[in-house]
């Protein structure tokens, strides 16, 4: 039914890196189209939990923060054996927890790699392969289950910084992102990216700190807002982006395809 094309009424749902900033507003947005549980991860206790606290409040759903670091493989499977433990079938699960790193070429360090990669493209793929079972239980061709992967605007086009793993992970996993979709749509799960442009968060300090300076270089005129990001992955989760396979989409005011040659990394998380 049309009238129903955006609700996430009933389902159960898990992002990561959900604390704060993108996260945040996209376990917000569920919340507030339906969703009966968000777990959010995060690796700080305090702030998971304030933000679980917040959320539950202020939307009257649950939201339930699950403290792990997610950047090794033993993190990962602990963050799926959690899952798996509450919940038999998870309806969709977002790709969010990130990091970034700048350092000029010839100084650029092998952790400042490592760390990036790992995180952003690594576990992605091997946290959706640690919780493919509750989601492969929760899928169906009339209702699939959804991955959604937050890649970045830096994985488009060319940011003048010298952030060289996170550029070079934020391309991977838009790849990645089609090459899952490619096949786990057979299990009817849809897997799709968004690629953000800037947001207000801690990792995006220049659009946190001096949003008008930022709007400037932005062909909307304007920095996101929560409304922009959750009404894109509610979109993305619900009935209304069931066939949607494979897509990565920029939600970033025009940057990319304006390509005014923007500096600034990180635009997203």
């Amino acid at each position: 039914m049309l009238k129903d094309l955006f609700s996430l009424q009933g389902r159960i749902a898990l992002v990561t890196g959900g604390s704060r900033g993108i996260g945040k507003m996209i376990a917000a947005g569920f919340l507030s189209a339906g969703v009966s549980r968000v777990y959010i991860t995060a690796r700080k206790a305090g702030p998971c939990e304030q933000t679980a606290q917040e959320l539950s409040a202020k939307y009257g759903s649950e939201c339930i923060a699950l403290p792990i670091d997610i950047s090794t493989l033993s993190g990962i499977e602990l963050l799926a054996g959690e899952i798996k433990a509450r919940e038999p079938k998870l309806d969709i699960l977002v790709n969010n927890a990130g990091a970034a790193w700048g350092a000029e070429f010839d100084e650029f360090p092998e952790s400042g790699w490592d760390k990036v990669m790992d995180l952003n493209v690594k576990t992605p793929f091997f946290l959706t392969k640690a919780i493919a079972a509750p989601l492969r239980a929760a899928a169906s061709r009339e209702r699939p289950a959804k991955v959604i992967n937050i890649a970045s605007i830096d994985g488009i086009f060319v940011n003048p910084l010298e952030t060289y793993s996170y550029a070079a992970s934020k391309a991977g996993l838009i790849h990645l992102t089609r090459r899952m979709a490619a096949k786990l749509i057979h299990d009817n799960i849809v897997v799709t990216a968004i690629a953000p442009g800037p947001f207000q968060s801690d990792m995006n300090k220049a659009a946190r700190d001096h949003a008008d300076e930022v709007a400037t270089r932005v062909p909307a005129g304007r920095i996101g807002t929560e409304e922009d990001m959750a009404g894109t992955a509610i979109y993305l989760a619900s009935r209304a982006g069931d066939y949607v396979v494979g897509t990565t989409v920029a939600v970033d005011g025009g940057i990319v395809y304006a390509n005014p040659g923007i500096p600034g990394a990180g635009w997203d998380s």
